[in-house]
């Protein structure tokens, strides 16, 4: 099965579903006819760890090297064989595969419990409901594995987590003396497993190059790992990094003893790049002899004479999106992934359940400045759509082989009117799929368009909100205030798209006022259900966004300009107006906690927190007079007609006024009726097929009225504002 190319995720990131790079890299490879191979190393490892065999060996490990164990480890290995009993029917539920478990794990006489379970809420009917058995069982087998997960941190390695593998190692490493001196130590348990892996793969796949994709710090540790065995068993081998954390972290990297487990670390979209690899790999010039085809590379580092270089004299242009191909799932474990549910949070459960095909709208972002961005970076900087017949025929090739009809859209925000785009060929193809997006709160997100997102199985979208404060989003940059914030999240709630908001506190100049009401603005949004998921994160400054470039322009001051030799990204800052931002963080997080069950709405802010804060100084009904402002109702020319509905059964009367037609409509849900004058009936008929859904033309609110007035009649606005048609537009009959 010999390939040219064997594309890794090193553990670990998601146990749900893979991480899309390496499908994307295989889907590119695939135009150019260059064979390649990827694998998920993290998912194989959890499913070698967490198997019988596994724990078995898990747990004699234990016993020969682990004394002064705590209580609770001391309980989990006194119940090894209920785990190693249990496991295999545990994981295969997890896969989907053991549906009728649940029952007896919802028993809580099936598995073992330890620490983890302590912290079981005594009522989970509340996040599962009476009905709700499979999610109840997902969550306690999650706590389960968690279990296990604390056992193993205790006593076997201290960096294992199931998303993430020695995060500190790689997190704001500016130097690589840490992660270098922990590459020099024996493996751990963990790597011993990930080596297994690995050497029957490339026994199996003999590759010219080996791509290692690291997205997330978690990553990085067990990257280095793969590149330092690969170096030392393959030396004929080439081994490239790249992703996500280069893109942010390696931009400025000149320390050499990288390139001991690494020939290449290449920068941003990765096709261009990759192909000037092979073509390097394919000639037998070497560095340093003059001009040769490897100082060509495309945004590449590499170690040339001994010192770090980066290169990026390559003309190859990089590879517009629809030139790359479809993201190509084949070789992935894709049944064995396993679905787990950690806390109780909407879209944090959508993040870690499930199978998602991930897919891009949009290269970049459209709106593209936000200060706490990293703005300046390619990966946002340059946007280029995909148009929605493209995205329509990746995603039909991609349920065809993955057999999975749910799309999670890794967009940095989905563009309003691509969504439209996407939303309506979806319909017109009918496709019956499953999808969810991250998106910008703009007001172009209608009522009207919410409504035609629904229709076409969209579940959710994610938005940053940040700072709830009109001056510090304007400071942001983001381009939205909070009643515009508010009014999106009603459309999309009323059309029963769920709403994750993406929360900030600590902004440059933010003050304890400012934190305190934004937290009242959220706490009136959940208690009016525009929203039902969000989460807290505190501000951080990077070195690639208009806030870490220009410190000054936001009244803060870096601590530090030197640059590391290894990662540099987040930065040390001190906000000499801002106010102690870390203090906060519990209070936030535990009062969101509350809100998204639906409780504490009526508890005064203060109760939240263990010492003193400002009174709030927003209106008690601030974001419900945001809600009550009138929309406006004046459709403009351009605007699209959309009509969801089916064709309606005609029923003619004669009456005293001449005579009357009855059209009647058959939704999935109910059968509703409208009555008007026979020549507006037929012109109903006429219009609402033409403006179907079903059809490739999109008619505009000008061409209706022209088709109207062409039709014989007058008044059309009058018309348009009837009760009739006002009857149809809560049925389906969208302006867009």
């Amino acid at each position: 099965m010999q390939k040219t190319v064997f594309a890794i995720t090193p553990p670990f990131t998601q146990l749900n579903t893979p991480y899309p790079a390496t499908a994307y890299i295989k889907g590119f490879l695939n135009t150019k006819n260059i064979s390649c191979f990827h694998a998920d190393l993290g998912i194989e490892v959890i499913l070698a760890l967490f198997s019988k065999q596994g724990l078995t060996d898990l747990f004699a490990f234990i016993e020969q090297n682990s004394t002064d164990l705590s209580e609770n480890s001391q309980r989990i290995v006194a119940l090894q064989d209920d785990y190693i009993h249990s496991i295999e029917a545990v994981i295969l539920f997890l896969q989907g595969k053991n549906p009728t478990l649940s029952h007896v794990i919802c028993q809580e006489s099936f598995l073992p419990e330890a620490s983890r379970f302590t912290q079981l809420e005594e009522d989970l009917d509340w996040a599962f409901g009476s009905m709700g058995m499979q999610d109840k069982a997902k969550h306690l087998a999650t706590l389960y594995l968690e279990d296990l997960s604390d056992l193993i941190m205790e006593c076997v390695d201290a960096h294992f987590g199931f998303s993430r593998y020695a995060e500190r190692l790689g997190r704001s490493a500016n130097s690589f003396d840490e992660l270098y001196g922990a590459l020099q130590q024996d493996f751990t348990y963990i790597d011993h497993l990930l080596m297994k892996i690995l050497v029957e793969k490339m026994v199996v796949i003999q590759p010219k190059l080996v791509l290692i994709s690291v997205p997330f710090p978690g990553n990085l540790y067990s990257a280095f790992r793969i590149g330092q065995w690969i170096k030392k068993h393959y030396p004929s081998v080439k081994v490239s990094m790249g992703g996500g954390f280069p893109n942010t972290e390696l931009r400025s990297l000149s320390d050499v003893r990288v390139f001991e487990f690494f020939d290449f670390i290449t920068l941003d979209d990765g096709e261009a790049p990759i192909e000037e690899l092979l073509k390097t790999i394919e000639t037998p010039l070497h560095f340093g002899e003059g001009q040769g085809v490897g100082f060509q590379l495309k945004r590449t580092f590499t170690l040339i004479n001994g010192a770090v270089k980066y290169i990026n004299n390559s003309i190859t242009k990089d590879y517009k999106q629809s030139e790359v191909g479809t993201p190509d799932y084949s070789d992935l474990l894709l049944d064995r992934y396993i679905s787990v549910i950690e806390i109780v949070n909407p879209m944090h459960r959508m993040w870690s359940d499930g199978r998602w095909n991930k897919l891009t709208m949009a290269h970049g972002c459209y709106w593209g400045k936000c200060t706490f961005c990293d703005i300046s970076l390619d990966y946002i900087k340059i946007y280029e759509p995909v148009t929605a017949k493209l995205l329509c025929d990746r995603m039909e090739e991609m349920i065809a082989q993955t057999g999975e009809n749910g799309f999670h859209f890794v967009d940095e925000a989905a563009p309003p009117a691509l969504m439209r785009a996407l939303a309506l060929e979806i319909i017109r193809r009918k496709l019956s799929v499953t999808w969810w997006t991250n998106i910008r709160f703009e007001k172009s997100f209608t009522h009207d368009l919410c409504q035609l997102l629904k229709a076409s199985g969209c579940i959710a979208v994610s938005g940053g909100l940040e700072v709830a404060s009109d001056r510090l989003l304007d400071l942001i940059q983001k381009g939205v205030t909070v009643a515009q914030v508010a009014q999106v999240t009603r459309h999309f709630t009323e059309a029963g798209i769920m709403v994750h908001a993406y929360l900030m506190y600590g902004f440059p100049t933010q003050t304890a006022q400012e934190t305190v009401d934004s937290l009242e603005m959220v706490r009136q949004m959940f208690e009016l259900g525009i929203l039902q998921s969000g989460f807290w994160h505190q501000f951080a400054m990077t070195a690639h966004s208009p806030v870490g470039m220009y410190p000054e322009q936001f009244s803060v001051k870096k601590d530090s300009n030197s640059v590391g030799t290894f990662a540099n990204n987040d930065l040390v800052f001190t906000d000499p107006k801002g106010t102690e931002h870390d203090t906060f963080s519990y209070g936030l997080k535990k009062s969101l906690l509350n809100y998204m069950h639906g409780i504490g709405f009526d508890s005064p802010l203060q109760d939240w927190f263990e010492f003193k804060i400002p009174r709030t100084k927003i209106q008690k009904n601030y974001i419900e007079n945001a809600l009550s402002e009138e929309d406006d109702f004046m459709v403009k020319p351009s605007s699209k007609i959309v009509w969801l509905g089916k064709k309606p059964a005609t029923e003619i009367s004669t009456t005293k006024k001449g005579e009357i037609v009855t059209l009647s409509f058959h939704d999935k849900k109910e059968t509703f009726s409208i009555k008007v004058n026979k020549i507006h009936g037929d012109w109903l008929v006429e219009i609402l097929n033409l403006i179907s859904t079903k059809n490739a033309k999109i008619y505009t609110f000008q061409e209706v009225k022209k088709h109207f007035e062409t039709f014989g009649l007058d008044d059309f606005e009058l018309f348009w504002y009837s009760k009739s048609v006002n009857t149809l537009r809560d049925y389906g009959l969208l302006v867009l």
